[in-house]
């Protein structure tokens, strides 16, 4: 069986079963080929002759993009080949720093078809982000929007420049592509462990990490993201985030073509959910991934005056309180399903399709992983961090960091990978996610899930975000506190923490509940994730007594007692 067949048998194997979780987790088995390149085995193969729609972009201004599974075939072979007249070759590093744009896909397949490794990057990088994955990353060219060539002004010119989109004083027009030959040979077989990919985390704990993928471990890998989004041939997929983080490359690009469904992308300027609706009625989008924050966005609306096609619906990214799934669910009549993965593997935990979804459970391990929970001393607990067992070491997990090995050999040692997430799993088998290791704070000797406590803060109607670190106190060495980023309408003032003072005490246990509260902007990740870190950092830093600006302390309202 060729390496592409084994691939398509696997896949098949989990689409037959996908509302049978245990016949899937006890019948699959990774595909485990010496030389794949998913691109050219895989999806020219799929590709050829087919006519249904691959990519299909609608822009906030309403024009439309929509290129067939053969057309992208076609493309992808044009700019390898034109990459290849460049002096691109197999190993050179790609800088790609695109929108959702119809080049973000055909470069994707190029270089994979060429075996040249690509550093997907996000548009808001600043110049000194460029800076540092260009050097750590040894870009050799990069690839960007011609409105974006500013960024990189006063980088060294010792890289291959080529705009998208328009033209840039000294850089390549990436048109120029579509004049190359439509028929593309490789220079040889792809090994399966030569790179593909570098990732850049978004750094919530410390420096962005550097995520390295292999002609595997994505294009293989995802084949528990497949069963997990419970995609279908003919589906017509939207998911919601960025290009140059890691969540773009597993439901906008890898997993949709796998399972040879539309990748549709709603290319705003800004989201604002009611267009996103329109559009999703409108297009007949049959299945939606979101993270909690548009999830959050998309409630406020009357969801059940859109009549849509949807089937599927999936949160991923941070964990969605029970409450927006509920009122889902009363909605549409779907249920949100979670999942849970890293930059660093493919969907290890998920809620897949035909299973019971429990309240604030992130579901059970997917098909290829042995999930265990292990305390601090490595052994098997009710409650532990998030690690995945090595023998035999799923396909989709990564070979390491490209620029720290002794991390990997850190995270990899005792025959796991550890995640650096702790969960908590039940006698059902779910897990449900507590928090980073990191997070999770001791307080009054109590431990404390900071997620739990978010939850029920967002429950309010003030709280638009919210992150909760502990605070320094003289009696109880620490106390949790909130961050609150307000919903529109609510004033940072007494009246507004009293309310939220109430509702901690009505649905948090008495050592759980908020004792302080702190009014303002969240610190974030340029991916958008909360940067709690610093805020535990800046917090343990001061003198327990004092006070900053707009915060509240729950001693001051003798009206609680």
């Amino acid at each position: 069986m060729t390496a592409g067949a084994e691939f398509l048998a696997a896949r098949d194997f989990l689409i037959a079963h996908r509302a049978d979780y245990e016949a899937a987790r006890r019948g699959f088995r990774w595909p485990r080929p010496e030389t794949f390149n998913w691109a050219l085995d895989y999806f020219d193969a799929m590709a050829t002759g087919n006519d249904r729609l691959a990519l299909w972009i609608v822009t906030d201004q309403g024009h439309e993009t929509k290129i067939t599974f053969a057309e992208m075939s076609r493309r992808s072979n044009q700019v390898a080949n034109w990459l290849r007249g460049l002096g691109i070759r197999r190993g050179d590093r790609i800088l790609l720093m695109l929108g959702n744009a119809a080049p973000l896909w055909e470069i994707m397949l190029a270089a994979m078809k060429l075996g040249a490794v690509l550093i997907p990057s996000t548009t808001v990088l600043t110049p000194g982000d460029i800076k540092d994955r260009i050097a750590r990353g040894g870009a050799r060219a990069v690839v960007a929007a011609a409105g974006d060539a500013g960024k990189f002004a006063d980088l060294p010119a010792s890289f291959l420049r080529i705009a998208v989109g328009g033209a840039a004083p000294g850089w390549l027009a990436y048109d120029d592509a579509y004049g190359a030959s439509p028929a593309f040979t490789p220079d040889g077989p792809s090994r399966a462990d030569d790179p593909i990919l570098f990732y850049f985390t978004s750094g919530t704990t410390a420096k962005a990490k550097l995520v390295v993928h292999t002609h595997i471990s994505y294009p293989i890998g995802h084949l528990s993201t497949l069963y997990w989004l419970g995609l279908m041939p003919g589906d017509v997929h939207l998911n919601i985030s960025s290009p140059g983080w890691a969540k773009h490359a597993w439901s906008c690009f890898f997993t949709p073509w796998i399972a040879g469904a539309t990748v549709f992308i709603h290319a705003a300027a800004k989201f604002v959910a009611q267009d996103t609706l329109s559009v999703i009625e409108r297009c007949g989008v049959t299945t939606l991934c979101a993270p909690p924050t548009v999830w959050r966005m998309l409630v406020q609306h009357d969801l059940a005056s859109y009549k849509t096609k949807l089937r599927d619906l999936l949160g991923a990214g941070e964990p969605l309180n029970p409450e927006v799934i509920d009122f889902v669910r009363k909605a549409w009549g779907i249920t949100i399903r979670d999942g849970y993965g890293q930059t660093e593997t493919t969907a290890t935990v998920g809620n897949s399709p035909g299973q019971m979804v429990k309240p604030g459970s992130m579901g059970r391990p997917l098909p290829g992983y042995d999930v265990r929970l292990l305390d601090p001393e490595g052994r098997e607990a009710g409650e532990g961090e998030v690690c995945l067992a090595l023998d035999p070491r799923p396909v989709g997990i990564m070979p390491g960091y490209g620029d720290d090995p002794a991390n990997t050999e850190r995270l990899m040692e005792g025959g796991y990978y550890r995640t650096g997430d702790v969960a908590a799993r039940d006698k059902d088998g779910y897990l449900t996610f507590i928090g980073r290791s990191d997070d999770v704070f001791k307080a009054s000797d109590y431990r404390i899930s900071p997620f739990e406590i978010e939850s029920a803060l967002i429950e309010h109607d003030a709280v638009a975000e919210a992150a909760v670190v502990p605070s320094p106190d003289p009696i109880r060495l620490a106390v949790p506190k909130g961050f609150v980023f307000l919903a529109p309408g609510w004033a940072p003032e007494r009246s507004t923490a009293l309310a939220i003072f109430k509702h901690s005490r009505a649905t948090l246990a008495p050592y759980k509940r908020i004792r302080r509260l702190q009014f303002g902007e969240l610190p974030k990740t340029i991916s958008g994730k909360i940067r709690r870190v610093e805020l535990r950092q800046a917090e343990m830093g001061r003198k327990s007594e004092t006070r900053n600006a707009a915060e509240f302390w729950e001693e001051e309202f003798p009206e609680l007692d």
